[in-house]
This record gives C-alpha cells, sequence and structure tokens, in this order.
C-alpha cells in the first residue's frame, strides 16, 4: 500500500496530486512569499479560518491536511470563500500548502511553522495515477526509500525529517500486513499482537500510526507500561515518532527499516533526542517540498473549481 504523503507529505502532491497538478508560475527559486500581499489581502487569515474550523471539530482529520490529501468538500468551502473575495487570483495549488502549513502548526501547537512562497498555477491535467505511482510503499526497504528520495533531490537526513510526520494519523491494516508476522528484533512483540488485535475488530481498519494515540483500555491490556505514556490530546505532531522507532513500535516496514541504514539511523537519533531541531528541520522540509518543480514547459491557470479544469482541452 502506498505511503500517500504522511511520509512524503507531498512530494508528488504539489506537482501531480489527486485534485490537481500544480504548475510554478515561474520557477521555484521566484515563488514569492507575501505573494498574494495585494493580490487578496487577508488570504491566509481565510485559509487558516477554515483549517482551525476543521480540525476543532475534527482534530483527526488534521493529518490528511498535512499530507495535502484533501476531501474535495474542505477544498471546495475554502476556494468558494476566497473567489468571492478575489475571483480568479488565488490557485488551489496555493490555497493547498497554505492549508497544509496551517494544519502542522495546528497539531504542532505553532512549534511546525513556515512563510509559504506562493505564485503557483493549477495544471491541466489531474491523474491521480501518476502522482500514486511516484509515491514510496509502506513495505519499501531503507534503500529504495532512499532512491526515492534522491529522484526528487532529497537526501537521506530530509527522508528521516519527512518521516516524522507518522507521528500522527492513522493507516489501514492492509498497509501493514507483513509487520504481523515480523521478528522481535524488527517489531516488539507486545506491539506485534496490538496489532494484530486491532486488525482482527473488522474488514481492514484503521489504526492509529503512533501508539501514544490507542485507547487506554488496548494498551493496558498489551502493553501495560506504556500506559503511563499515552496521550491526552492525539495526532500532535512531534518528534515522538523517533522514540516509538528506536523502540520498534512504529506500524509500517518502512519506517523500522530506517533503523537498518547508518546515517538514517544517526538521524533518527538525532531527532529522538532534540525535539526542537525536528520542529525546525520538518518545516524547512515541507518548504523545499512546496518548491518542487513542474517538468519544463508545463503550462496551468488558476481554477475556479478546484476538482476540474476551466476549459475542456482538445
Amino acid at each position: 500500500m502506498k505511503l500517500c504523503g504522511a511520509l512524503l507529505f507531498a512530494l508528488v502532491a504539489v506537482q501531480a496530486a489527486v485534485l490537481l497538478s500544480a504548475v510554478p508560475s515561474a520557477q521555484a527559486s521566484e515563488l514569492q512569499v507575501g505573494y498574494y500581499s495585494k493580490k487578496c489581502k487577508g488570504l491566509e487569515n481565510v485559509v487558516k479560518w477554515h483549517v482551525v474550523k476543521a480540525l476543532k471539530a475534527h482534530r483527526r482529520t488534521g493529518a490528511a491536511l498535512v499530507r495535502l490529501l484533501f476531501h474535495d468538500c474542505f477544498v471546495r468551502e475554502i476556494k468558494a470563500d476566497l473567489e468571492h473575495r478575489c475571483p480568479g487570483v488565488v490557485s488551489c495549488s496555493d490555497i493547498l500548502i497554505y492549508a497544509a502549513r496551517d494544519a502542522a502548526s495546528f497539531l504542532s501547537n505553532g512549534h511546525v511553522h513556515f512563510d509559504v512562497p506562493a505564485g503557483r498555477l493549477d495544471g491541466f491535467v489531474s491523474k491521480a495515477e501518476e502522482a500514486q505511482a511516484e509515491l514510496p510503499d509502506s513495505t519499501d526497504d531503507v534503500e529504495k526509500l532512499i532512491a526515492n528520495f534522491a529522484r526528487k533531490n532529497f537526501t537521506v537526513e530530509e527522508l528521516v525529517i519527512l518521516s516524522g510526520a507518522h507521528s500522527i494519523g492513522q493507516g489501514h491494516c492492509s498497509s501493514f500486513t507483513g509487520r504481523l508476522s515480523e521478528p522481535a528484533d524488527q517489531i516488539t512483540p507486545a506491539y506485534r499482537e496490538l496489532l494484530k488485535y486491532k486488525c482482527s475488530s473488522g474488514s481492514n481498519p484503521p489504526v492509529v500510526n503512533n501508539v501514544r494515540d490507542e485507547d487506554y483500555n488496548t494498551v493496558g491490556r498489551f502493553m501495560p507500561g506504556f500506559v503511563s505514556r499515552l496521550r491526552k490530546v492525539p495526532d500532535f505532531l512531534d518528534n515522538s515518532y523517533y522514540h516509538n522507532n528506536l523502540a520498534k513500535i512504529v506500524t509500517f516496514h518502512s519506517d523500522w527499516t530506517l533503523l537498518t541504514q547508518k546515517e538514517a539511523l544517526g538521524h533518527v537519533h538525532e531527532y529522538a533526542d532534540n525535539g526542537t531541531l525536528w520542529d525546525e528541520d520538518f518545516s524547512d522540509s515541507l518548504v523545499k517540498l512546496s518548491k518542487l518543480p513542474m517538468p519544463a514547459g508545463s503550462k496551468g491557470e488558476i481554477r475556479k473549481k478546484c476538482s476540474v479544469i476551466n476549459h475542456r482541452l482538445y
């Protein structure tokens, strides 16, 4: 099963997302912070208002926002508001970046934050299969993950940094079936039994990525010594992923496999020891992701509706 972006945030979502393919109106180096300051005053406040409203109602939605996997109705709501205020000015691609930034900030209590360079156009082509094809798989080994990131000019360190987004969100059992039979040197047996129990509760049910967000009774049954570390507020974006990984209590094989490569392992230790450093480096990595260029010659527009192009192409 593909890791739709908690791992990558949007290695492809900015350029070939399910909803749209973003096309920078200029080279990545020419995207501007404050691009809409005169074109659409108050834009960032509008986006933030919608994001905070959604997260206060359904906090778990935040993980999807950080991955840029928006429900179409959510995008439409923001777009409709901005079209009323500034018709034909703000691209859906930029809305996605602003909203993902605001979700990350909300879920981290403001520790993850960055200024958004904007000025993208929306693509004329939206092909989910192309985006999906470029995403890593939850069963990938570290060598494949490193190669995948390297194709987009991301380092081993940045792979480890972005993997930290798995401190929030959830995954379906089909995405970690192999973990249910992996040996004790790869997954803590008590956690493996917890996952088996959760997956037996239905047909491919979702399971939280971070055991610290599990329900009290389940953790008390399988991992009683961990109960004191459960979080009162779920889906808090922080460096707990790295502590969990070192303890071999992470859900995906692609998470555990980072411990098998010397440089990656060093960075896992680094961010487990320094949460503030991870907040800063995660913010920087998201900015870099937001600047991924489209292929040369790409063309775009400002979509009136994010789900469809403005005019049929012949």
